[in-house]
């Protein structure tokens, strides 16, 4: 590993770099694509309202079973291996929906992909510190942020491919993508592989906690209960935010679908800021209580005024999800060693996209029973309002080490 002086960007680490970015670029494909086209799906393939929030559930389930799960696949095949297992998982995924000739097997495709996304979501903070010690505010900011665009781009050009191509080119499409991921994370094990054969390496440390000691850090819970909020509020947009639209704004499929990519492109300035300004602030939480408000007036303008100021509502949404890139950050600025990112990676992630799941269901259950969005959008109200209590928690810096030493 690296040690933590500043060094030159790409030395001797370009091919992590390049994989680094390129990973970051696939970790919202497989859910932000399907959202937009899922009416051009069910031409072929009969797709209930119950199979389109199973859909937006299968992602934040799906990582949270890689939350607890990708700790364990780096300690077996580091974590090198578990990127490149994660990004065959993706590829393979993307494949098998495109073929899909029924919902089990779109249902199977989605699984393969999501899992895929989830050991990456866990991953690729340890893999900045690992190889970014000098520059992870830099790096985290630059990774969120194309996290953020690969939320948009998907979610901007489903339709459009859809319309030219048909639906199952405009899933395949991505395949593409993580595939050329791949290539950097090869070299990288390549350069591992001549590194081992001219002398040992250094011994990568162990996880400095574990998910049941992580229970009794104030930290650790804090930023799991803000990407709790954070994953449900998101992946609840991504599974109904465009029907939302067409419903109570009236807005076309190809519209709605633009303005979820919306979403995405907003978050990234948050996603570049966020990062370099969460290990400067004396007190985050003032950023976080940025989100929490633009999240909630976005909600209540969805309520109270759908169709006259729709693109200010959705802009607004995309601020909130400024709550991302600051949990990522917390992840890697409120422990002191590789090991604890990495436990409190997987906590975190695992906890809060479990809690996650059950927004994209909520929000369908609550829609059917009653018949309309005014009850699913109070429901994501309240949860982005309770994102309140750990902003005042997280003011004060704390390690998560020196909690679970104490």
């Amino acid at each position: 590993m690296l040690e933590n002086r500043r060094l030159p960007l790409w030395a001797g680490r370009t091919a992590a770099l390049l994989g680094i970015l390129l990973v970051a670029f696939t970790l919202r494909q497989a859910v932000a694509a399907i959202s937009p086209i899922i009416d051009a799906v069910r031409i072929d393939i009969p797709v209930s309202d119950l199979d389109v929030g199973l859909l937006g559930t299968l992602p934040p389930l799906l990582f949270a079973v890689s939350g607890f799960t990708a700790p364990r696949v780096a300690r077996h095949l580091g974590i090198e291996g578990g990127i490149v297992l994660a990004l065959v998982l993706m590829t393979a995924g993307h494949l098998v929906r495109a073929v899909a000739p029924g919902i089990t097997v779109l249902l199977v495709g989605s699984v393969l992909a999501f899992a895929g996304t989830g050991i990456g979501n866990v991953l690729l903070p340890s893999v900045v510190r690992r190889y970014f010690p000098d520059r992870v505010a830099l790096l985290t900011a630059v990774y969120a942020c194309i996290v953020g665009v690969s939320t948009a781009v998907p979610a901007a050009l489903a339709a459009p491919i859809a319309e030219h191509s048909g639906w199952r080119a405009s899933l395949a499409v991505w395949a593409v993508t993580s595939a050329a991921a791949l290539v950097p994370w090869l070299i990288v094990l390549a350069q591992h592989r001549r590194s081992r054969l001219s002398g040992p390496e250094p011994v990568e440390p162990q996880p400095a906690a574990t998910a049941t000691k992580l229970w009794r850090s104030g930290v650790a819970l804090s930023v799991t209960a803000l990407f709790s909020s954070s994953a449900i509020c998101t992946y609840a947009a991504f599974a109904w935010l465009p029907e939302i639209l067409q419903d109570v704004a009236g807005a076309t499929p190809t519209e709605a679908g633009a303005l979820l990519a919306v979403t995405g492109l907003v978050s990234v300035p948050g996603s570049l800021l966020a990062p370099l300004l969460v290990p400067r602030l004396r007190n985050v939480g003032w950023l976080i209580a940025a989100g929490v408000v633009a999240f909630a007036v976005g909600y209540l303008g969805l309520l109270l005024a759908p169709a006259g100021l729709t693109l200010v509502w959705v802009l607004l949404i995309g601020c909130g999800s400024i709550l991302f890139p600051v949990c990522l950050v917390l992840i890697n600025v409120r422990t002191r060693t590789a090991g604890g990112t990495v436990a409190l990676s997987g906590f975190a992630q695992g906890t809060a996209y479990a809690l996650g799941a059950l927004g994209p269901l909520l929000v369908g259950l609550l829609h059917d029973v009653s018949g309309g969005w005014t009850l699913p959008l109070l429901f994501l109200l309240g949860v982005a309002l309770s994102a309140a209590i750990p902003a005042l928690t997280l003011g004060r810096p704390t390690f998560v080490e020196d909690e679970l030493e104490r």
